[in-house]
């Protein structure tokens, strides 16, 4: 998989794709992450990339000309012509069924903006999908694509030691994770529930099942109203 990020601060993610899985799957050839500036590609002097939103209003908007240079540059790196993801808050809910599906495309095109967004027509003239990690504002795309790029190289044969820790976590199956425990057996007054000692692995997955439908229901009913 190629994973290219358009950005105006490629700087923030040296240090999330020099670490841990991303590193790791980067290190096996799993993936290639290319990060590109979108300032490179403004026209004048200063540098410009954003100016103020016609109609009124606060802030600046991301300016088309610099971010279709930019992209036009980036679809020159690689054949694939990639599934353009557009990050903002009014876009779809990324959720662990949009990483796997994402998963699945050899190549991703990630849109990381600034200010108060996007000019509207890049969207448009881009057929770029807009998607948001969550109900909150960020101060920009960047954290928001770091999200998505660690959700979706994980899923990635071979990017885990063990091929099933994706399949069992939170979401996976529409439920929470059930708990987990290692050594010691006694911490604290807190003992490890003896279900899990005793070797009985149809009792275990029957425990598991439980309880993570519990946890759901407590901290995450509206995934049960599914």
């Amino acid at each position: 998989m190629r994973i290219d990020v358009l950005t105006l601060f490629p700087e923030m993610f040296e240090s999330p794709l020099n670490a841990s899985i991303l590193k790791r799957a980067q290190d096996r050839n799993l993936v290639q992450v290319v990060c590109t500036n979108i300032r490179d590609f403004a026209t004048d002097s200063y540098r410009k990339v954003d100016d103020k939103p016609y109609g009124g209003g606060p802030g600046m908007v991301l300016m088309p000309g610099p971010v279709f240079d930019c992209f036009g540059h980036v679809q020159t790196l690689a054949p694939e012509p990639g599934r353009t993801l557009m990050l903002t808050p009014q876009g779809r809910p990324f959720d662990q069924v949009l990483a796997a599906e994402l998963s699945q495309a050899p190549r991703l095109i990630l849109l990381a903006g600034r200010y108060e967004g996007f000019d509207e027509r890049i969207r448009i003239g881009l057929k770029a999908e807009p998607v948001s990690i969550g109900d909150y504002v960020l101060s920009g795309g960047e954290l928001a694509a770091m999200v998505i790029m660690d959700a979706v190289v994980r899923l990635l044969p071979g990017a885990l030691g063990d091929d099933m820790s994706s399949s069992e976590e939170s979401f996976s199956d529409g439920l929470l994770e059930y708990p987990q425990y290692t050594r010691p057996e006694v911490f604290r007054d807190m003992k490890v529930p003896d279900i899990l000692l005793s070797g009985d692995h149809a009792k275990i997955a029957q425990w598991r099942k439980q309880q993570a439908l519990e946890r759901t229901r407590k901290w995450r009913p509206d995934l049960l109203d599914l």
